[in-house]
């Protein structure tokens, strides 16, 4: 269980959370939870994109609150919530960009983001289990925020960066250590990419309900034992920042995970 609190006054409203849902007849849907259930936004609204992704590429954000706020909008109580983004084009990953966890590890402060990928085939839900790889003796967790880029960004300034993300969820960045520390070469992203290592959601919280990403407490919890506490202020490198740095090297679509 990896849980992201909000540490500043947001208001008293309710965020909007973007969810993705496993419908009746097996089909994956976008959707927004709220205290109604979650609004099931295509059968609200035949007009809308069909995943969260492209909800993110056409601009729908506006549309997908206006809809679940409709008096005739459809919801679906408890339904099997999916990753909230299932189909990622891209998952950037910084390495050592927590200052306590880098301290603890033995490592040097990076003077850059240290930066590796993990595929889409990496992506599951917030229910769905992690599957523990035969090859490694030594899986690891971290649980992680999420930056869900929905904008697309290329040469971009910090400033420009942090505007350029929707929302926010959270992940674990689950991690066999053998393979990624003590194979030939560093295996970084082979350590952290094996199929399942990158369970994220449950929902996306848009990016204007969060007064401040980079003060949020981040916690994992095994079988109810705590046992990482930290808070996103302890990042080296911000989201504005980050985005900013990957940028010059390639663009990043809406729907891709930082």
């Amino acid at each position: 269980e990896c849980v992201l609190r909000n540490n500043s006054q947001v208001g008293w409203y309710s965020p909007m959370k973007l969810v993705t849902f496993e419908h009746s007849d097996g089909d994956l849907r976008p959707g927004v939870m709220t205290e109604r259930g979650v609004c099931d936004l295509v059968a609200s609204d035949s007009t809308i994109a069909t995943s969260i992704r492209e909800i993110l590429t056409q601009g729908l954000l506006d549309q997908a609150a206006e809809v679940a706020s409709n008096s005739t909008a459809v919801f679906v109580q408890d339904p099997m919530l999916k990753a909230p983004i299932v189909d990622p084009q891209k998952i950037v990953c910084i390495g050592l960009n927590y200052r306590n966890h880098a301290v603890e590890s033995g490592m040097a402060i990076p003077e850059e983001p240290i930066v590796f990928c993990k595929y889409p085939s990496a992506i599951v839900g917030p229910e769905e289990p992690i599957s523990v790889p035969s090859l490694s003796d030594e899986v690891d967790y971290e649980a992680e925020l999420v930056a869900v880029v929905g904008r697309r960004a290329k040469n971009v300034s910090a400033k420009e960066g942090k505007q350029c993300i929707a929302g926010y969820t959270v992940g674990n960045d689950v991690s066999a250590r053998d393979w990624q520390l003590r194979k030939p070469g560093g295996q970084w992203m082979m350590g952290k990419t094996f199929d399942t290592f990158s369970p994220i959601g449950p929902a996306i919280v848009t990016q204007d309900e969060i007064a401040d990403p980079e003060n949020l407490s981040l916690k994992f919890r095994l079988n109810g034992e705590t046992l990482q506490d930290s808070t996103t202020s302890e990042l080296i490198f911000g989201i504005g920042e980050t985005v900013a740095y990957l940028s010059q090297v390639f663009t990043l679509e809406p729907g891709d995970l930082i």
